[in-house]
């Protein structure tokens, strides 16, 4: 089990650690799906009691991360290709509406802040053989798909696809550690999505997500389907 005992930093609280902590744990790969979460074991990892532990597990359950079952208890949520195929669905759905609405309402600010996160992403070069580096472009890759759509101010909807978005990451981060470099221009995709947005032209940028989503979703399913055969 990954970590390192948590501190109270007066901003969040342990068990908002702990979620975080965990969800990046079973995104990027180092816990695998399906596996059994041993309490006691994460509970010592982390330096915590059983309680926010438990409180942060019911939080990732809720997320689709993890699933509890009785007799069992709390194991890392499997995959498979429906559920992959579902998640690329809802995300071609639902971020695109947000971005729709994000170009109708979004700020000036908006404009600028999607600018520097697509520049901060831009920035980083993922070297395969420097882990440091893959992170980070991850973060920033993460915080360029939410700042795309943060301008639609719609809360409900943001949450919606923060939680799809961590749900597909755990497929495509396992795409990339045998891909690393991927297999097209992925900065290309995001400039054209972010050039259209702060353009105002909805129909361009909308496009251009929409495509950008489906086209790794396809090629996560192809990846997934290679995985799983026997």
């Amino acid at each position: 089990m990954p970590g390192l005992a948590l501190v109270d930093d007066g901003k969040n609280t342990m068990a908002s650690q702990l979620v975080d902590r965990l969800r990046e744990a079973i995104v990027s790969g180092q816990l695998e799906a399906g596996s059994k979460i041993n309490l006691e074991r994460a509970r010592g990892s982390f330096g915590v009691s059983l309680s926010p532990l438990r409180e942060a597990l019911a939080r990732l359950i809720s997320d689709g991360l993890v699933v509890f079952e009785d007799n069992r208890g709390y194991r890392v949520a499997p995959v498979s290709l429906s559920n992959l195929a579902e998640i690329t669905r809802l995300r071609e759905e639902l971020e695109v509406l947000a971005l729709r609405q994000a170009i109708a309402i979004g700020t000036v600010d908006w404009e600028g802040d999607v600018m520097r996160a697509l520049h901060r992403m831009n920035r980083i070069e993922r070297d395969p053989g420097t882990p440091d580096t893959l992170e980070r472009w991850e973060a920033y890759h993460r915080e360029f798909h939410l700042t795309l759509i943060a301008g639609c101010r719609l809360p409900l909807l943001l949450n919606f696809c923060g939680v799809l978005l961590s749900l597909n990451d755990r497929y495509r981060r396992s795409f990339l550690r045998r891909t690393p470099g991927g297999d097209r221009n992925v900065a290309q995709e995001h400039g054209e999505i972010a050039q259209g947005a702060v353009a105002r032209d909805a129909d361009f940028a909308c496009e251009r997500l929409r495509e950008h989503i489906h086209r790794t979703g396809t090629n996560l399913q192809r990846h997934l389907a290679d995985k799983l055969s026997p």
